[in-house]
């Protein structure tokens, strides 16, 4: 819908994903959020075109009934999007914002400038997500992004919550064959996935329901392993944790950042598993950084408003 009003005193911070999408309406002034709305997700280049920003305006629409106010055009939007690396993805955001006089102005950027700008005090440093996936961002001082890793399940999304659950499924498979030692991993999965046996890991993986999504959900019971001392699952989340680090220390020294740092975190796996980051922190000393200050980032969207009120 096309506003009939003109709020110059509101701002609008979305962040878009492949899984949602989350629309806070908040003052210019001190950046109090007066409405929250979400919808589905709106990375174009995951569902399309039309889904994507059908998803951004309901997400908004919904933000404008939570705080009890008609739509209206407001006076900066900051939009932190998935899928929209290329000039061509900014152009179709751009063009859907105009159309729809969404707001005075408009910034679009991708979803992990939300991360840096909610987690880092002045908005350049390091931000890494591990959640289901990972990735590693940078920005430098005078705003020039980088990343590493990002490649997927398949390729890459090392110390991911997926890429540990599915390590820990191998090595259960292994030590239930006798390769490996014993492992408390063995009968917690089994238990985990509602099975009989260690056997029937294969039809439940490759016949059954344990897509990628479902597979990434056993990682706390892995962390948890991990805590109590079980040696395979400890050796899993070391190496995962190690990974990430590595991923991230390439991330800083190819874009040519200082070894001392800003570094926002997000995402389950380092938001919940306090232990695995720790590992991961140590290991980010490891490669030469000296992260500092480090902030948990578990709404991004807030990162939103306050680029929008940056303008």
């Amino acid at each position: 819908m096309i506003p009939q009003y003109r709020r110059h005193d509101l701002v609008l911070g979305l962040d878009g994903g492949g899984t949602s999408t989350i629309a806070l309406l908040a003052s210019f002034d001190d950046g109090t959020v007066l409405g929250r709305g979400t919808a589905g997700p709106s990375n174009i280049q995951a569902v399309g075109v039309e889904a994507g920003l059908k998803a951004l305006d309901e997400s908004i629409d919904r933000a404008f009934a939570s705080a009890g106010l008609p739509r209206a055009e407001v006076r900066r939007i900051a939009l932190g999007l998935a899928g929209i690396d290329r000039e061509e993805g900014l152009d179709i955001i751009r063009g859907w914002a105009a159309r729809l006089h969404i707001a005075e102005s408009v910034r679009v950027a991708n979803d992990a400038t939300l991360l840096l700008a909610a987690g880092t005090p002045e908005g350049w440093g390091l931000a890494v997500i591990a959640g289901t996936g990972s990735i590693a961002f940078v920005q430098t001082p005078d705003g020039k992004p980088g990343r590493c890793g990002g490649w997927g399940y398949l390729l890459g999304d090392e110390g991911s919550a997926y890429m540990i659950a599915l390590n820990a499924l191998r090595a259960a498979c292994r030590s239930f064959d006798g390769v490996l030692p014993p492992s408390i991993l063995v009968e917690q999965l089994v238990a985990k996935m509602a099975l009989k046996e260690a056997p029937d890991f294969i039809p439940a993986v490759y016949r059954g329901g344990w897509d990628r999504t479902a597979i990434a959900g056993l990682c706390p019971g892995v962390l948890e392993a991990a805590d109590g001392g079980d040696a395979l699952a400890v050796e899993v989340v070391e190496r995962e944790a190690r990974e990430l680090a590595r991923t991230a220390a390439r991330a800083v020294v190819a874009n040519g950042l200082p070894s001392s740092l800003p570094v926002a975190l997000s995402g389950g796996v380092l938001i919940h598993g306090a232990n695995y980051r720790t590992k991961f922190l140590a290991a980010l000393c490891e490669f030469g950084l000296a992260p500092n200050p480090v902030r948990l980032v578990d709404d991004p969207v807030v990162g939103a408003v306050v680029l929008a009120r940056r303008g």
